[in-house]
């Protein structure tokens, strides 16, 4: 169920990326322990970012986004944080600024996640398992 958005560059090689997706996925999976990690990448061309308001200001520093639920440990954060900036910058080694890659989690309670047209919350399996990981 986590949701992982990449906002980079293009340029990334097809085998890279590959290597990416699976070092995210496994990254994510690590902290969360729940099937169905999706990782999603949003390629722009140079122009078409800018920073401060001027196109091509600099290389591109690639953004990313976890939509997930909530996670109490720090440390599980923490580690994981570190994998995705790994992953990030071996994939856009020399095509974009990942020394500076800003990674932002948003996460959410059960009950404000609905899926297959029912809140989380009323999936006794995966209350459990959110019970399980944030003791």
């Amino acid at each position: 169920m986590p949701q992982f958005f990449v906002e980079a560059p293009i340029g990334i090689r097809d085998d890279a990326k590959q290597k990416m997706m699976h070092d995210l996925t496994a990254a994510i999976d690590e902290a969360y322990h729940i099937p169905d990690v999706r990782v999603w990448l949003r390629e722009y061309q140079p122009g078409n970012v800018a920073q401060d308001g001027r196109l091509g200001a600099e290389a591109i520093r690639p953004v990313c986004f976890l939509e997930a639920p909530e996670l109490s440990s720090l440390d599980a954060k923490r580690k994981m944080a570190e994998k995705i900036l790994t992953a990030i910058g071996q994939a856009y080694d020399g095509i974009a600024n990942t020394a500076e890659t800003l990674i932002l989690m948003n996460h959410y309670p059960l009950e404000n996640a609905g899926f297959a047209g029912r809140l989380q919350s009323d999936d006794p399996q995966l209350v459990e398992a959110m019970t399980q990981l944030n003791r």
